[in-house]
């Protein structure tokens, strides 16, 4: 029987994990957070490294117990059951089928540089922007196909000569600085520190590819090698991040992008990349060479990453008896998905070119994404979970780990404000519903209240928050609301519904839940 290949090392895990991350989310966030917080975003950045390193590290912890292919699909039907696992994995599931094409179209953008023609006055893609970025979803194929091996040697130095260009944006951006940027316009936090947190859920959208490394979990040579790789993943996106944070407030130039001196939430309708239009104005040839090249390969490098990283999540689905049994199958040469890359290939292209005709499900994908972040929340009740069915000695630092990490997952998911919860919500309900018509799934309901019910406390408090519809409370109270009903009501709630014992063993069990 064809298994995954142990192929991938500790450098392998940390360049994907970083080279994976810095694509769309740091070319195009830091004017949407600039927008909301002024310079305000570079403490965003900080605040959303701090939120995820204690999520990241409930994924050192599980994938250790658990070092398969999909892990973070896989974690909760261990200890809640089939409804509660289903609904996280639909949740993971949504956000890997979004963001590749999500990704394909920033690279169309990065090349509309050449060829005006891709991209409308509105930022939109134009039907012929949009069939490229479907081509350039189906070039991400190849990357993946070819095995795993393959896969290491292409991306390792693909994603070592990426990072090295972005440093190079970032240093040559610093070199024309304006630092009066930081004070001039309304200082530091113009928008005070509700616009500070209001600016941290774009930051999560770059965070979150570290959940890409546990998908891999199967495929790695040494299983401690994950541990560090996550850490260290967190520790060199942050960097990159705060250099490109910095570096667009400081290489802000108010006439290059054609915005009134100081009007920072002007600059949320800059057309396409943001740093591709003050790099024109710099006039130094080279920045703007090496800031063409970045705007179509950070994209297109991450694009095919997350798209390996989906079919290991629809792979666990397959496993788990969620969607098609085909999609566990694994080729007999490369000993890869092939159906479920074949299966997000397609859907990608479908998502990557109705971006034309309805340039409104743009939006909505994006929307979308915040379905990934509802799956975060899981991982510490599972966390604690695995630990006391197991009889692991009790440890306080665990505990305050999981409260910590349920409470970071809950302010990621709030902050993302209205509307984006409520359709991410829709979304993942009725997807959830489906599949579970679809495949059967009734086992565990009792088990998966808790889960059901912080999601709806999380609907209802970003429309009851200043983040919100009705601005009944404040986000800073609302934000206080979030954090201590998820520690003190559903984090107990979600460990007491734990099921009897813990279900399966880890790898050599995952073919037993179908």
């Amino acid at each position: 029987m064809v298994g995954l290949r142990r192929q991938l090392t500790t450098l392998d895990l940390v360049i994907l994990g970083i080279a994976g991350s810095i694509g769309t989310g740091v070319l195009f966030a830091v004017a949407g957070m600039a927008a909301l917080a002024g310079p305000g975003m570079v403490i965003g950045w900080i605040v959303g490294a701090v939120l995820f390193l204690f999520i990241a590290l409930t994924y050192v912890d599980l994938s250790a117990r658990y070092p398969e292919a999909g892990g973070p699909a896989r974690y909760s039907l261990y200890t809640h059951g089939r409804t509660t696992n289903m609904i996280n994995a639909v949740s993971s599931l949504i956000w890997y089928l979004f963001i590749p094409p999500i990704e394909a179209l920033g690279a169309t953008e990065g090349l509309n540089f050449f060829y005006p023609h891709f991209i409308n006055v509105h930022g939109d893609p134009t039907t012929l922007g949009a069939i490229v970025a479907a081509v350039i979803m189906l070039a991400f194929l190849p990357f993946n196909y070819f095995g795993i091996k393959a896969f290491a040697k292409t991306t390792t130095p693909l994603g070592i000569v990426k990072l090295t260009l972005y440093l190079l944006v970032a240093l040559g951006f610093l070199g024309f600085a304006h630092f009066a940027n930081f004070t001039a316009f309304g200082g530091v936090m113009p928008f005070g520190l509700g616009g500070v947190f209001a600016a941290v859920p774009l930051a999560m959208f770059a965070y979150g590819s570290i959940r890409v490394l546990p998908d891999y979990a199967e495929e790695v040579k040494q299983p401690q090698a994950l541990r560090r790789a996550i850490l260290w993943s967190v520790g060199g996106q942050t960097f990159i991040y705060l250099m490109f944070a910095v570096a667009f407030i400081a290489g802000l130039s108010w006439s290059a992008a054609k915005v009134h001196p100081g009007a920072w939430t002007a600059l949320s309708s800059l057309p396409g990349n943001p740093f591709l239009v003050l790099s024109q104005d710099s006039n130094v040839g080279w920045l703007i060479g090496i800031t063409v090249v970045i705007a179509v390969l950070g994209p297109f490098v991450s694009g095919y990453i997350y798209q390996g990283a989906g079919s290991r999540v629809l792979l666990a689905m397959g496993r788990s008896g969620y969607v098609s049994q085909q999609m566990k199958d694994l080729s007999e040469r490369y000993a890869v998905p092939q159906w479920s890359l074949l299966v997000f290939t397609g859907v990608g292209i479908i998502v990557a070119y109705i971006a034309a005709p309805l340039p409104n499900i743009y939006s909505l994908i994006t929307d979308g994404v915040v379905a990934g972040y509802i799956a975060y929340a899981v991982n510490p009740v599972s966390m604690l979970v695995v630990h006391r069915q197991s009889n692991s000695k009790p440890r306080m630092g665990r505990s305050v780990l999981a409260a910590v990490a349920i409470a970071s997952a809950s302010l990621i998911i709030y902050w993302s404000g209205w509307p984006s919860v409520p359709y991410a919500v829709i979304i993942l309900g009725v997807m959830s519903l489906a599949f579970g018509v679809v495949y059967k799934v009734k086992e565990g309901l009792l088990n998966s209240l808790w889960y059901i019910a912080y999601i709806g406390f999380l609907v209802l408090m970003t429309w009851v928050g200043s983040v919100g519809a009705q601005r009944v409370v404040s986000v800073d109270m609302g934000s206080v609301i979030v954090v201590a009903l998820s520690m003190a009501v559903f984090l107990p709630w979600g460990v007491a519904s734990r099921l009897p014992q813990l279900e399966g063993a880890g790898i050599s069990g995952v073919e037993g839940h179908a």
